[in-house]
Parts: C-alpha cells; sequence; structure tokens
C-alpha cells in the first residue's frame, strides 16, 4: 500500500485545507496558523517530494497531482491553494466541485508563462533558468526563487527571512519532485476551463507579485462565475506572510460567510 501525503491539522471550527507553492512545504503557513485555528479546522498539505512527503515522487500531470491530494481531504472543506497549490486547487474543483464548500485562490494562476495572448506571467526564459538551475546547485536554484518571490514587497526583508527560514526545516525537497512541478507550471493552462469553476471563489492578489501578476487574479475573478477578488496594493507573491493580519482576514470572512449561507 503506498503511504499518504502527510498532513497536518489543527484547530477548530469549519474545515479549511492549505496547499503551499513549489519548493516550500506546510511550514511556509506557521505564521498564519494561529490567526486561523482559534476559528478554523486547518489542515496544512505537504506536496509531494516536498517537507514530510519528500520521499513520494510528484506525479507526472496536474491531473494526478490533484487526486493525489483529494484522497486524504474529507469532503465539504474550503481550499486554499497558493501558488503552485493554487493549481492544483484549480484542477481539484473543476474535477471534483461537490467535494468543496469553496475556493480561496491566493497569488495563482491559470497559466504560469506569457504567451502572445497572456501577458500575466513569468516569461518562459525565467521558468527555464530554474529548471537549468536544478541540475547546477538546487538549493541555490530555489534561494533565488525565494527572493524572487518577495521583490518589490513593503516587508521584503522579513518575508525573505521567514521563507529562507522554513525552506529546509523538514528535509530538503526531492530534486526530481521539483523538476517535474517545474514542468508542470510550464505545460498547465486552465484558462479556457475557469467558466467551469462552480465552488463559490475567492481570489487574492499582491500588487507586486513577479511571479503571477494581479493581472492574472484580475482574469481568474473576471472568468471564474461569482469570483470575488481582494488585493493586497503592497504585497508580492506571499501576503499570508507579509500582509497576515489583513490575509487572515479576508479569508475568515469568506469562509465564515459560507457557513452563514449554509445555515
Amino acid at each position: 500500500m503506498s503511504r499518504s501525503l502527510h498532513m497536518e491539522t489543527g484547530g477548530q471550527g469549519p474545515d479549511l485545507v492549505l496547499l503551499h507553492g513549489w519548493g516550500l512545504h506546510g511550514g511556509v503557513w506557521d505564521t498564519l496558523m494561529p490567526r486561523l485555528t482559534p476559528h478554523l479546522r486547518v489542515t496544512r498539505v505537504d506536496l509531494p517530494g516536498h517537507g514530510r512527503s519528500r520521499d513520494l515522487p510528484m506525479p507526472p500531470t496536474l491531473a494526478e497531482l490533484s487526486l493525489q491530494v483529494m484522497a486524504g481531504i474529507a469532503p465539504g472543506a474550503v481550499l486554499l491553494g497558493w501558488s503552485l497549490g493554487g493549481l492544483v486547487a484549480q484542477e481539484a474543483a473543476l474535477e471534483m466541485p461537490q467535494r468543496f464548500r469553496g475556493l480561496i485562490l491566493a497569488n495563482t494562476t491559470p497559466r504560469f508563462v506569457t504567451a502572445g495572448d497572456w501577458p500575466h506571467a513569468m516569461a518562459p526564459e525565467t521558468l527555464q533558468g530554474f529548471a537549468a538551475g536544478l541540475a547546477e546547485d538546487y538549493q541555490d536554484t530555489l534561494q533565488r526563487f525565494l527572493s524572487l518571490q518577495v521583490r518589490g514587497d513593503e516587508s521584503a526583508r522579513a518575508s525573505l527571512r521567514e521563507l529562507r527560514a522554513s525552506l529546509f526545516v523538514h528535509g530538503k525537497p526531492d530534486a526530481a519532485s521539483l523538476a517535474t512541478g517545474l514542468d508542470m507550471l510550464r505545460d498547465s493552462d486552465l484558462r479556457a476551463r475557469l467558466k467551469q469553476l462552480s465552488a463559490p471563489s475567492l481570489v487574492l492578489a499582491g500588487g507586486y507579485d513577479r511571479l503571477t501578476p494581479a493581472g492574472a487574479s484580475e482574469y481568474m475573478a473576471q472568468h471564474i462565475p461569482g469570483a470575488r477578488l481582494e488585493l493586497f496594493p503592497k504585497s508580492a507573491h506571499a501576503p499570508f506572510l507579509s500582509h497576515g493580519e489583513a490575509f487572515a482576514a479576508a479569508v475568515l470572512r469568506f469562509v465564515r460567510g459560507l457557513h452563514e449561507a449554509a445555515a
């Protein structure tokens, strides 16, 4: 029998599931947890190849990854995905809409690289540079990726310090899984399917985000039926670190609103 992904749960209340981004793990949410767990039952997932799931290989496709993640999550939760985790959350909500009470897409995008009709993303060369760096010095590549995440943020130094402190706290991520994850970011494009998302959705964005620019979040909010957008104007890619109080307040308002509407 294959081992399940590592998941850690704390708090009481409505269920919220957190999916982290590429190269990190569930520990990236450490400073957010005390703001959420007095009100919510929060489950943090370590994606395959990352954190305490690092001995489980990253599956080759986004569809397989979303199935693997969802296998351990009880129905009725609100799903919050950040960056790569947001891509997984979109795929899961498209394939299993009945499983979720709501969807929070934080600093993510339906397509991570630019195209002729898609300027709201990284240049393919930037992503390819990270892929090439993995083969040479993947620890340095991860550190450079963290620096890009906070660039322009008004709390960049503090956010970068927190990201770096958590990076290897549960061991180094699996290099092959990191490479597979970059392939997934390069190849996935969910834009045409956004209109099929039926779960109530909140889109969170950073005004200075260089990885998933706010334009991508605006596009998602316009194309996901009934979605609402909240922007953190002076934040970059990790507002749950740089603007943790405001980020948590937005999450709590959304989750409480869903449960009040269902009562």
